[in-house]
Protein backbone atom coordinates (compact mmCIF):
# COMPACT_ATOMS: atom_id res chain seq x y z
CA UNK A 1 0.00 0.00 0.00
CA UNK A 2 2.86 2.64 0.68
CA UNK A 3 6.40 2.59 -0.19
CA UNK A 4 9.01 5.12 1.41
CA UNK A 5 12.00 4.68 -0.88
CA UNK A 6 15.29 6.90 0.50
CA UNK A 7 13.17 9.75 2.37
CA UNK A 8 15.54 12.31 3.18
CA UNK A 9 14.83 15.40 5.18
CA UNK A 10 16.84 18.46 5.70
CA UNK A 11 16.38 21.70 7.98
CA UNK A 12 18.00 25.10 6.71
CA UNK A 13 19.50 27.54 9.44
CA UNK A 14 19.10 31.12 9.14
CA UNK A 15 23.27 30.84 8.36
CA UNK A 16 21.83 28.87 5.27
CA UNK A 17 23.48 25.58 6.56
CA UNK A 18 21.71 22.39 5.73
CA UNK A 19 20.79 20.13 8.53
CA UNK A 20 20.17 16.54 7.55
CA UNK A 21 17.02 15.22 9.76
CA UNK A 22 16.07 12.08 8.35
CA UNK A 23 18.67 10.46 5.77
CA UNK A 24 17.78 7.54 3.73
CA UNK A 25 14.79 6.41 5.41
CA UNK A 26 13.02 3.28 3.65
CA UNK A 27 10.50 1.17 3.99
CA UNK A 28 6.44 -0.72 3.32
CA UNK A 29 3.70 -1.21 4.77
CA UNK A 30 0.43 -3.09 3.56
CA UNK A 31 -2.93 -2.58 4.35
CA UNK A 32 -3.78 -4.10 7.78
CA UNK A 33 -0.84 -3.63 9.63
CA UNK A 34 0.87 -2.11 12.38
CA UNK A 35 4.29 -0.70 11.97
CA UNK A 36 6.01 0.79 15.24
CA UNK A 37 8.50 3.88 14.98
CA UNK A 38 10.27 4.08 17.77
CA UNK A 39 13.77 6.13 18.93
CA UNK A 40 14.94 8.31 21.70
CA UNK A 41 13.66 12.37 20.91
CA UNK A 42 15.05 13.84 18.09
CA UNK A 43 15.82 11.18 16.09
CA UNK A 44 13.81 11.88 13.42
CA UNK A 45 10.77 9.81 13.72
CA UNK A 46 7.89 12.49 13.68
CA UNK A 47 10.05 14.64 11.01
CA UNK A 48 9.90 11.81 8.42
CA UNK A 49 5.61 11.28 9.38
CA UNK A 50 5.57 14.95 7.99
CA UNK A 51 7.20 14.59 5.33
CA UNK A 52 5.37 11.78 4.35
CA UNK A 53 2.41 13.95 3.70
CA UNK A 54 4.23 17.53 2.99
CA UNK A 55 3.33 19.07 6.67
CA UNK A 56 7.08 20.34 7.31
CA UNK A 57 7.31 23.85 9.22
CA UNK A 58 8.68 26.52 6.82
CA UNK A 59 12.27 25.59 7.50
CA UNK A 60 12.16 22.21 6.93
CA UNK A 61 12.35 20.64 2.79
CA UNK A 62 12.19 17.24 1.48
CA UNK A 63 16.07 16.57 0.08
CA UNK A 64 14.76 13.59 -1.99
CA UNK A 65 13.51 9.85 -1.97
CA UNK A 66 9.82 9.05 -2.56
CA UNK A 67 6.56 8.47 -0.92
CA UNK A 68 4.48 6.12 -3.06
CA UNK A 69 1.23 5.36 -2.29
CA UNK A 70 -0.71 2.59 -4.63
CA UNK A 71 2.23 3.51 -7.05
CA UNK A 72 1.37 7.24 -6.56
CA UNK A 73 4.62 9.46 -5.36
CA UNK A 74 3.13 11.77 -3.26
CA UNK A 75 5.93 13.85 -3.31
CA UNK A 76 5.73 14.52 -7.30
CA UNK A 77 2.17 15.84 -6.83
CA UNK A 78 0.89 19.16 -7.40
CA UNK A 79 -0.66 20.87 -4.22
CA UNK A 80 -3.94 20.30 -4.82
CA UNK A 81 -4.07 16.86 -6.13
CA UNK A 82 -2.18 16.17 -2.20
CA UNK A 83 -4.71 18.06 -0.66
CA UNK A 84 -7.34 15.88 -2.44
CA UNK A 85 -5.50 12.63 -0.84
CA UNK A 86 -4.54 13.98 2.10
CA UNK A 87 -7.15 12.57 4.34
CA UNK A 88 -8.67 10.33 2.17
CA UNK A 89 -5.17 8.44 1.29
CA UNK A 90 -3.60 9.70 4.26
CA UNK A 91 -4.27 10.70 7.54
CA UNK A 92 -2.75 11.69 10.62
CA UNK A 93 -3.24 11.87 14.24
CA UNK A 94 -0.62 14.62 15.53
CA UNK A 95 1.03 14.50 18.75
CA UNK A 96 -0.67 16.39 21.29
CA UNK A 97 -3.80 16.09 19.27
CA UNK A 98 -6.18 16.10 21.85
CA UNK A 99 -5.06 19.96 22.56
CA UNK A 100 -5.42 20.58 18.95
CA UNK A 101 -9.47 21.08 18.65
CA UNK A 102 -10.66 24.77 18.25
CA UNK A 103 -11.97 25.72 21.87
CA UNK A 104 -15.25 27.76 20.19
CA UNK A 105 -16.38 25.19 18.25
CA UNK A 106 -18.31 22.26 18.89
CA UNK A 107 -16.46 19.11 18.03
CA UNK A 108 -19.18 17.55 15.81
CA UNK A 109 -18.55 20.97 13.55
CA UNK A 110 -14.47 20.38 13.47
CA UNK A 111 -14.92 16.77 12.26
CA UNK A 112 -17.69 17.69 9.70
CA UNK A 113 -15.81 20.84 8.43
CA UNK A 114 -13.28 17.90 7.06
CA UNK A 115 -15.79 15.66 5.69
CA UNK A 116 -17.27 18.50 3.78
CA UNK A 117 -13.74 19.80 2.19
CA UNK A 118 -13.15 16.18 0.88
CA UNK A 119 -16.26 13.96 0.37
CA UNK A 120 -19.40 14.83 -1.97
CA UNK A 121 -22.07 14.45 0.72
CA UNK A 122 -24.91 17.07 1.68
CA UNK A 123 -24.68 18.59 4.93
CA UNK A 124 -26.81 16.30 6.36
CA UNK A 125 -25.26 12.74 4.94
CA UNK A 126 -21.65 14.61 6.70
CA UNK A 127 -23.72 15.19 9.60
CA UNK A 128 -24.49 11.35 10.20
CA UNK A 129 -21.10 10.28 9.44
CA UNK A 130 -19.83 12.59 11.95
CA UNK A 131 -22.13 10.58 14.50
CA UNK A 132 -20.76 7.07 13.05
CA UNK A 133 -17.65 8.20 13.59
CA UNK A 134 -17.84 9.14 17.10
CA UNK A 135 -20.12 6.08 18.08
CA UNK A 136 -16.90 4.13 15.99
CA UNK A 137 -14.63 5.85 18.84
CA UNK A 138 -16.77 4.76 21.70
CA UNK A 139 -18.17 8.23 22.08
CA UNK A 140 -21.99 8.92 21.80
CA UNK A 141 -23.49 10.80 18.84
CA UNK A 142 -25.50 12.79 20.85
CA UNK A 143 -22.36 14.63 22.16
CA UNK A 144 -21.23 16.09 18.58
CA UNK A 145 -23.17 19.11 19.73
CA UNK A 146 -20.83 19.64 22.59
CA UNK A 147 -17.21 21.95 22.97
CA UNK A 148 -13.89 20.23 23.18
CA UNK A 149 -13.99 21.65 27.10
CA UNK A 150 -16.56 19.62 27.72
CA UNK A 151 -15.17 16.48 27.25
CA UNK A 152 -12.57 14.36 28.82
CA UNK A 153 -8.59 14.34 27.39
CA UNK A 154 -9.06 10.89 26.48
CA UNK A 155 -12.35 11.76 24.38
CA UNK A 156 -10.86 14.41 22.80
CA UNK A 157 -8.05 12.06 21.55
CA UNK A 158 -11.07 9.49 20.56
CA UNK A 159 -12.17 12.70 18.99
CA UNK A 160 -9.23 13.40 16.88
CA UNK A 161 -9.38 9.75 15.77
CA UNK A 162 -12.58 10.17 14.61
CA UNK A 163 -11.87 13.12 12.60
CA UNK A 164 -8.61 11.24 10.95
CA UNK A 165 -10.94 8.46 10.09
CA UNK A 166 -13.39 10.58 8.26
CA UNK A 167 -12.34 10.00 4.66
CA UNK A 168 -11.85 6.36 5.10
CA UNK A 169 -7.93 6.79 4.55
CA UNK A 170 -6.09 3.78 4.16
CA UNK A 171 -3.33 4.92 6.32
CA UNK A 172 -3.52 6.16 9.25
CA UNK A 173 -0.60 7.39 11.14
CA UNK A 174 -0.45 7.61 15.03
CA UNK A 175 2.36 10.22 16.74
CA UNK A 176 2.58 9.25 20.28
CA UNK A 177 -1.65 9.16 20.49
CA UNK A 178 -1.24 8.46 24.40
CA UNK A 179 0.91 11.59 25.17
CA UNK A 180 -0.29 13.04 28.56
CA UNK A 181 -2.67 10.37 29.66
CA UNK A 182 -3.29 8.04 32.33
CA UNK A 183 -2.47 4.58 31.96
CA UNK A 184 -5.95 3.33 31.93
CA UNK A 185 -7.12 5.93 28.91
CA UNK A 186 -3.98 4.90 27.38
CA UNK A 187 -4.49 1.21 26.93
CA UNK A 188 -7.97 2.45 25.86
CA UNK A 189 -6.91 4.11 23.30
CA UNK A 190 -4.21 1.59 21.77
CA UNK A 191 -7.16 -1.08 22.00
CA UNK A 192 -9.26 1.20 20.04
CA UNK A 193 -6.64 1.79 17.14
CA UNK A 194 -5.79 -2.18 17.36
CA UNK A 195 -9.66 -2.82 16.58
CA UNK A 196 -10.05 -0.13 14.13
CA UNK A 197 -7.13 -1.37 12.24
CA UNK A 198 -8.31 -4.69 12.51
CA UNK A 199 -12.08 -4.07 11.55
CA UNK A 200 -11.37 -1.05 8.75
CA UNK A 201 -8.34 -3.24 6.98
CA UNK A 202 -6.16 -0.19 7.97
CA UNK A 203 -2.67 0.62 7.56
CA UNK A 204 -1.28 2.18 10.86
CA UNK A 205 2.22 3.40 11.98
CA UNK A 206 2.78 4.02 15.56
CA UNK A 207 5.29 6.55 16.37
CA UNK A 208 6.19 5.79 19.92
CA UNK A 209 8.73 6.09 22.54
CA UNK A 210 7.10 2.82 24.36
CA UNK A 211 8.72 -0.74 23.40
CA UNK A 212 6.09 -2.56 25.18
CA UNK A 213 3.07 -0.42 23.07
CA UNK A 214 4.96 -2.11 19.70
CA UNK A 215 4.86 -5.51 21.27
CA UNK A 216 1.61 -5.33 21.77
CA UNK A 217 -0.25 -3.66 19.02
CA UNK A 218 2.65 -3.72 16.02
CA UNK A 219 3.70 -6.36 13.56
CA UNK A 220 6.69 -4.77 13.03
CA UNK A 221 8.86 -2.05 14.20
CA UNK A 222 11.44 0.21 12.47
CA UNK A 223 14.16 1.62 15.22
CA UNK A 224 16.09 5.21 14.44
CA UNK A 225 18.43 6.72 15.56
CA UNK A 226 20.06 10.10 14.67
CA UNK A 227 17.94 10.60 11.59
CA UNK A 228 19.02 6.73 10.29
CA UNK A 229 17.33 3.40 10.47
CA UNK A 230 19.29 1.63 13.11
CA UNK A 231 17.42 -1.80 12.50
CA UNK A 232 13.72 -3.02 10.99
CA UNK A 233 12.00 -6.08 11.09
CA UNK A 234 9.28 -8.29 12.50
CA UNK A 235 8.58 -7.42 16.02
CA UNK A 236 8.92 -10.34 17.68
CA UNK A 237 12.75 -11.25 15.47
CA UNK A 238 13.77 -7.83 16.70
CA UNK A 239 12.74 -7.78 19.86
CA UNK A 240 13.82 -11.55 20.33
CA UNK A 241 17.29 -11.12 18.44
CA UNK A 242 18.14 -7.58 18.09
CA UNK A 243 21.08 -7.09 15.85
CA UNK A 244 22.10 -3.31 16.26
CA UNK A 245 23.71 -2.33 19.65
CA UNK A 246 21.22 0.67 19.81
CA UNK A 247 18.41 -1.84 19.71
CA UNK A 248 19.86 -3.89 22.36
CA UNK A 249 20.68 -0.92 24.54
CA UNK A 250 17.00 0.07 24.19
CA UNK A 251 15.33 -2.80 25.42
CA UNK A 252 17.96 -3.02 27.96
CA UNK A 253 16.57 0.12 29.57
CA UNK A 254 13.08 -1.40 29.34
CA UNK A 255 11.73 -2.64 33.12
CA UNK A 256 10.80 -6.53 32.57
CA UNK A 257 7.87 -7.53 35.00
CA UNK A 258 9.29 -11.13 34.72
CA UNK A 259 12.50 -9.67 36.65
CA UNK A 260 11.29 -6.87 38.74
CA UNK A 261 14.78 -6.97 40.50
CA UNK A 262 16.70 -6.36 37.29
CA UNK A 263 18.82 -2.97 37.56
CA UNK A 264 17.72 -0.75 34.46
CA UNK A 265 20.98 -0.23 32.29
CA UNK A 266 21.13 3.40 30.71
CA UNK A 267 22.42 4.00 27.35
CA UNK A 268 25.70 6.02 27.82
CA UNK A 269 26.36 9.77 26.13
CA UNK A 270 23.37 11.78 24.55
CA UNK A 271 21.88 11.78 21.24
CA UNK A 272 23.78 13.27 18.48
CA UNK A 273 23.27 16.82 17.16
CA UNK A 274 22.17 17.76 13.99
CA UNK A 275 24.54 20.40 13.71
CA UNK A 276 27.34 18.07 14.99
CA UNK A 277 26.85 14.87 13.43
CA UNK A 278 29.49 12.20 14.29
CA UNK A 279 31.46 10.50 11.18
CA UNK A 280 30.58 6.96 10.37
CA UNK A 281 27.91 5.34 12.18
CA UNK A 282 25.71 7.44 14.33
CA UNK A 283 25.59 5.53 17.28
CA UNK A 284 29.42 5.08 17.28
CA UNK A 285 30.26 8.09 20.37
CA UNK A 286 27.76 5.59 22.79
CA UNK A 287 28.04 2.10 21.71
CA UNK A 288 30.87 -0.14 23.27
CA UNK A 289 31.42 -1.91 20.32
CA UNK A 290 32.65 0.95 18.39
CA UNK A 291 36.30 0.86 16.44
CA UNK A 292 38.14 2.87 14.25
CA UNK A 293 35.76 1.19 11.37
CA UNK A 294 32.92 2.18 12.96
CA UNK A 295 34.23 6.30 13.31
CA UNK A 296 35.00 6.32 9.66
CA UNK A 297 32.67 4.53 7.80
CA UNK A 298 28.35 4.60 7.59
CA UNK A 299 27.36 0.77 7.54
CA UNK A 300 24.76 -0.31 5.30
CA UNK A 301 21.37 -0.94 6.23
CA UNK A 302 21.69 -5.43 5.24
CA UNK A 303 19.58 -8.78 5.77
CA UNK A 304 20.12 -10.41 9.00
CA UNK A 305 17.07 -12.29 8.52
CA UNK A 306 13.57 -13.28 6.56
CA UNK A 307 12.43 -9.49 6.40
CA UNK A 308 15.03 -8.20 9.29
CA UNK A 309 18.02 -5.57 8.31
CA UNK A 310 19.93 -3.78 10.21
CA UNK A 311 22.46 -0.88 10.14
CA UNK A 312 25.93 -2.00 11.71
CA UNK A 313 29.21 -3.45 10.80
CA UNK A 314 29.25 -6.72 12.91
CA UNK A 315 25.69 -7.92 12.87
Amino acid sequence: MIDVRDLSVEFVTPEGAALRAVDGLSFTLQRGEALGVVGESGCGKTTAMLAMLRLLPPAGRIAGGQVLVDGVDLLALPTDELRRRRWSDLAIVFQGAMNALNPVRTVGDQILEAILAHEPLSRAEAERRVGELLTMVGIAASRARQYPHEYSGGMRQRAMIAMALACRPQLLIADEPTTALDVMVQAQILELLDRLRRELNLGLIMVTHDLGVVAETCQSVLVMYGGRVAEHGPVDEVFSNPRHPYTRRLLAAFPDLGRPDAELVGIPGAPPRLSDLPPGCRFNPCCDLANERCRAEAPALIQVGPAHRAACHYV
